[in-house]
């Protein structure tokens, strides 16, 4: 134990401590962050004789420290990030957080920039829709507990995603909104009476006495309003203002108070033929109505992820091996390790990927792949977290845990895509950034006027100026309607993994598809084995099944399948060819496995004319075995057409668009299956650099090109395209460079994509145009006197509504 005593509390000093603080030209030791907070403010507020002067020592800096800044440092410990940290490379973190008091794209841009400027931050984005962060930082530079301490010190509340807890911080604000709404409503109904009879009276006259009671009542009823109900926009907007930021609340605050002022003035000093309480009442509740409509739009709109993430359960039940026999215990998820055996029962939730062990069962994936089929499983089966075991109880493996594992990375992606914001996206939020700061200037100019015209109609045609704007449907346009879209979309099994996706999607011009696991099911068979050489067939086998087992290719499958007994045989130096074949050595001799025009440009060597005519004529895929002398077998593999294969290409033919089918087998395998789809358009035993080639010719002639393919040997061609689609059996290279992933491997879903990425794209134009318009009309209209300020509160909150109503038909439930 240490005997060095804390400079600020004189606590001792715990051993490895690194805190302190240079005090008079020393370096004094401290013994928590507290203490080093504390004396470094009264260092740098000139007050260091504090020290010299003292005559005891101070109270440890940890009863001084917010207790949010002592909680944020647990986040930091390893073993609780292990929970929702993902780890890229040494160094490199990424986590998703939780932003409380997110009300407009203001806030969503004052975060992002604000964490932005934390050292050691390399990327964040703010969901607005989801209210969701996801961060990225170098952990030698920063840490999390860093980077939350700083969102808490713009005025946010930023915590690591829990979907319990975000749900309680979801009903929290519903019940609060629900409090505020009904206070607005309650008290609103009243003052809309009393403000009846007074419209009334200046018509067909009032006593005096009437007229002041009924004044006095509205404003002791409106009092509760401004100091309850509306006290939400005030907060932000002084939470944006000491930001050097203006928000949608700064004007909505402006218009309130000087609504509210000036009908005190009016009502004290019984000077003046308006009061606007009326006004205030009915702007604040069906502002607030307006929130509390789109928290509850966001929370549909968000449905599908958020249901995706609650698959997975709390506890889990292991086993262990003792003396006495197998032990069950029931543990959380978070404490499971690699390799740990868990049993699933009939009905319960799995909580890991792994391997089966023991037991037969079935599996519904339908949440995750749209697949409404049980999945048949057995040992050595893999399952998914997510999943649930249907018929009977199974022993598991656990290969994955937490971020590793396939549920997390299709969140992950998922996250990627609502957080990613669209070119449209960004065009609203600095058009609505900016046009906050044009409604104010434009009021004063508008103030100034009507003071000078008619000073009687100034506050009120300036308060209808401030209030009819609506910025919110500009930020609201777009990030509602891709929320709705990709949770639907998600639903049916096809993840959107990047937020142009739908965009572009939308307007593609020509699809291009691989043959093999995309318009075909991938899983090819051996039905034919031509030998050339004195080798038998098995060992022709293994020599192939030791240079293929490096790839993840379907046929490496095929091969591997078609031979029973596992294979000793070892290959070194394998080189994989993407999209013609392997070469290695096998006991220090180079063997090559491939497509014919592979083996012809490695080695020389070809099929006569006979025998390739004969293996080519049943239009099957065909790879060969060869060394540098002699080829030794040729294998004939089988694939068959994924159902609705030819509906999806007729459908996208009808709609004018461009198929073409490009692969790297040969000409009779290719042509088979576009004259079974329909494709007129086709290329055969293309190279990478050749499909490559021709999609960026294609892209120099200004067509917008969709890629769907699976294989590593697409992982380039997804790249370059401008939206492309993996299959959900695709390796993780394809998916990693996919835009969006097929889950369910039905083609049909591809279609229902298209068509609600066109909608998508229809929707978010109706809501901009809306939004400009409406602004474009309302504002001027506002200001030649037009529009009353009860008027301008109703189209505001109206505006609002139906640029989130309009995009929540996006919503469907899934059938």
């Amino acid at each position: 134990m240490s005997t060095t005593s804390c400079y600020h509390c004189g606590a001792p000093v715990p051993d490895g401590s690194h805190f302190s603080t240079v005090i008079q030209e020393q370096s004094r030791e401290m013994c928590c962050l507290g203490c080093q907070a504390v004396a470094e403010a009264i260092v740098s507020s000139g007050l260091a004789d504090y020290y010299q002067f003292r005559t005891d020592n101070a109270p440890t800096g940890q009863v001084l420290v917010p207790e949010f800044l002592q909680q944020t440092t647990v986040y930091d410990n390893p073993a609780v990030q292990k929970r929702f940290v993902r780890q890229e490379g040494e160094h490199i973190r990424e986590a998703s957080l939780i932003l409380e008091g997110i009300t407009c794209a203001a806030c969503v841009w004052l975060n992002e920039k604000h964490i932005r400027s934390v050292k050691g931050v390399l990327d964040v984005q703010v969901n607005y829709s989801s209210h969701r962060a996801r961060v990225r930082w170098d952990e030698r530079e920063t840490q999390l507990s860093h980077i939350l301490q700083a969102i808490s010190l713009i005025g946010y509340v930023a915590h690591p995603y829990d979907p319990r807890r975000q749900q309680e911080v979801l009903e929290r604000e519903r019940r609060l909104q629900l409090r505020q709404i009904g206070i607005a409503g309650v008290l609103g109904m009243q003052v809309m009476m009393f403000a009846a009879a007074l419209y009334v009276g200046s018509w067909s006259g009032i006593d005096d006495e009437f007229r002041m009671l009924f004044r006095w009542i509205s404003l002791v009823m409106t009092l509760p309003i401004m100091l309850y109900s509306a006290v939400p926009f005030f907060k932000n907007a002084w939470r944006d203002l000491t930001h050097h930021q203006v928000g949608m609340d700064v004007s909505v605050s402006l218009g309130l108070l000087l609504a509210f002022l000036g009908s005190v003035w009016t009502t004290v000093s019984n000077d003046g033929e308006h009061v606007y309480y009326d006004s205030i009442s009915m702007f604040v509740f069906l502002l607030l109505y307006a929130r509390y409509f789109e928290l509850v739009a966001r929370q549909r709109s968000a449905h599908a992820a958020e249901s995706l993430v609650h698959l997975v359960p709390t506890m889990a039940s292991r086993l262990r091996k003792t003396e006495t026999g197998t032990q069950e215990e029931l543990v959380l998820v978070n404490e499971l390790n690699l390799g740990d055996i868990v049993l699933i029962r009939a009905g319960d939730n799995i909580p890991v990927d792994g391997m089966v062990l023991e037991g037969r069962s079935s599996v519904d994936e339908s949440l995750l792949t749209g697949e409404s089929y049980p999945v048949p499983k057995q040992p050595e089966q893999s399952v998914i977290a997510g999943t649930i075991n249907i018929d009977s109880p199974l022993q598991v493996r656990v290969d994955k845990i937490g971020e590793d594992t396939v549920l997390s990375q299709i969140l992950r992606l998922l996250e990627r895509a609502q957080t990613e914001k669209p070119a449209l996206t960004q065009l609203a939020d600095r058009v609505a950034s900016w046009f906050v700061v044009g409604v104010l200037v434009f009021s004063l100019w508008v103030a100034i006027y009507w003071f000078m015209v008619n000073p009687a109609l100034w506050l009120e045609i300036t308060l209808s100026v401030l209030v009819v704007t609506c910025p919110c449907a500009l930020s609201l346009a777009t990030p509602t309607a891709i929320t709705a879209a990709t949770s639907h979309l998600t639903q049916m099994g096809l993840l959107i993994t990047r937020g142009h996706a739908l965009e572009t999607l939308a307007r593609t011009t020509h699809f291009i598809f691989d043959k093999t696991g995309t318009l075909t099911k991938g899983r090819l068979k051996v039905v034919e084995t031509q030998l050339f050489a004195d080798w038998t067939q098995e060992k022709c086998l293994e020599y192939a099944i030791a240079l293929e087992k490096q790839s993840e290719h379907p046929i490496a499958q095929a091969l591997l399948n078609a031979h029973e007994q596992p294979s000793s045989l070892q290959a070194s130096q394998v080189e994989n060819f993407a999209g013609a074949g392997l070469s290695g050595e096998i006991a220090g001799k180079a063997y090559f496995i491939g497509t014919p025009a592979f083996i012809q440009e490695r080695t020389g060597l070809k099929l006569s004319v006979t025998d390739s005519a004969q293996l080519h004529q049943a239009a099957h895929t065909l790879v060969m075995l060869a060394d540098d002398t002699q080829i030794y077998a040729a294998f004939v593999l089988a694939d068959e057409i994924r159902e609705g294969a030819r509906d999806l290409i007729q459908a996208l033919i009808a709609q004018g668009k461009q198929v073409s089918l490009l692969s790297g087998d040969h000409e009779l395998a290719v042509r088979r299956v576009a004259e079974a789809t329909g494709i007129k358009d086709f290329g055969f035993a293309l190279t990478p650099e050749a499909k490559l080639q021709r999609v960026k010719a294609l892209q120099a002639m200004g067509a917008v090109v969709a890629m769907v393919g699976d294989g590593v040997n697409d992982a380039p061609v997804l790249a370059q395209a401008q939206v492309s689609i993996a299959m959900g059996s695709g390796t993780q290279v394809a998916r990693a460079s996919a835009d969006m992933i097929l889950l369910s491997e039905q083609l049909p879903k591809l279609l229902v994509g298209i068509q609600v990425a066109q909608k998508t794209l229809k929707i978010i134009r109706q809501n901009i145009i809306w939004a400009v318009a409406y602004n474009g009309l309302a504002l001027p209209a506002a200001a030649m006197g037009w529009v009353a300020p009860w008027m301008a509160a109703i189209g505001m909150s109206l505006s609002s509504l139906l640029v989130v109503a309009n995009a929540m038909r996006l919503v469907k439930k899934q059938k």
